[in-house]
């Protein structure tokens, strides 16, 4: 119990108190709860408010004992230093004209905006081209105009594209996937052929000659081929350049600034591995950029969709790549030089 006069002079409720209620006041220690959602502004404010000390409790999003599990969007491998890095990079405060601008051009070219526009100018490049093949490969003419016409044929079209960016007959691969089984209980025919040929891409089936690296921009985006209009080629050929570009310049900013990214991929590898190295790097640059990954985990947060799994799954696979390659030149190393009186340098490789 204290006095009414004392709680009135020398007390104030502190419990739980923002950070914007806290700028200018002093304390002797001060706690604060960090959240990925945290604005640098507000970790600033609140870690400088104590005299003798700050302690910051960071929050994981780690299920503790009286969970049955994560909960969706939780980062079950997330550390309170990818947590803080995450933090210190998320900016809060209003920005000025000249900061507007900047990150507007910015996000204009950046991966995600331009794999947006290419997907939506390959789409109407090839639609009619689909189309055709769609009316040719054993559906009959009334399925044929409901696949067409279905929500589900743009993602169809799209699905048609990464086969024959994995170097699939894809009309052979219709004519099966078609005659496989019948359409009796299918209330979308477009949905249930992108699935099942979605299925055949997954499990490395088909035609063609699947042992082929893919023909992917950045190695994540399919690449649009066939037969189309000039102007779409055009469009289409400037936004693929446009992308790879990107992919480099952010790599090469990452590795100048010495991200902490960068480390999971290794020393760039001397020699004629060094290019395939930084292709697949590029990879990884390209997805940290199209997704918005900012923390020092190479490929960020887990997916939150099956698109993002499938480049997700791009990317792991290129930084699997770059790792073995950092790892093949750290141990064979470089030719060392032996050097005989009257004889030329001889290469001895270890």
């Amino acid at each position: 119990m204290l006095p009414a006069e004392y709680m009135k002079r020398h007390v104030e409720l502190g419990y739980a108190v923002t950070s914007h209620r806290t700028q200018g006041v002093t304390t002797d220690t001060a706690h604060v709860v960090v959240a990925s959602s945290t604005t640098r502004e507000n970790f600033y404010v609140a870690m400088t408010r104590g005299r003798d000390a700050n302690m910051a409790y960071v929050a994981v999003d780690q299920p503790d004992v009286a969970h049955v599990g994560p909960r969706p969007g939780n980062d079950v491998a997330s550390t309170a230093r990818s947590v803080l890095d995450s933090v210190l990079q998320h900016i809060g405060a209003e920005l000025s004209a000249h900061e507007t601008i900047a990150v507007e051009q910015d996000a204009r070219g950046s991966i995600a905006q331009l794999a947006a526009e290419y997907e939506t100018i390959a789409a109407a490049a090839q639609r009619d081209g689909w189309a055709s093949m769609l009316r040719e490969t054993g559906l009959s003419e009334s399925q044929a105009d409901d696949a067409i016409h279905s929500e589900a044929f743009g993602a169809l079209t799209a699905e048609l594209r990464r086969a024959e960016a994995h170097h699939l007959h894809v009309r052979s691969l219709l004519q099966r996937t078609i005659v496989a089984r019948g359409f009796e209980d299918a209330q979308d025919i477009a949905a249930v052929l992108q699935s099942r040929i979605a299925s055949v891409i997954a499990h490395g089936a088909g035609a063609g000659r699947p042992r082929l690296e893919p023909a992917m921009v950045v190695g994540l985006i399919p690449s649009a081929m066939g037969p189309m209009e000039p102007d779409m080629r055009r469009a289409l050929d400037d936004r693929s350049a446009m992308m790879e570009a990107r992919a480099r310049y952010l790599l090469d900013a990452a590795l100048l600034a010495k991200a902490p990214w960068t480390r999971v991929l290794g020393p760039a590898p001397r020699g004629s591995a060094a290019a395939d190295w930084r292709h697949s790097a590029c990879t990884v640059a390209a997805y940290r950029d199209r997704y918005g990954v900012l923390g020092a985990r190479a490929l960020g947060l887990p997916p939150r969709s099956i698109a993002q799994e499938r480049d997700a799954a791009h990317a792991r696979a290129a930084l699997r790549g770059a790792q073995h390659l950092a790892e093949k030149d750290r141990t064979y190393g470089a030719p060392e030089t032996a050097v005989q009186p009257g004889l030329p340098p001889v290469g001895i490789r270890f």
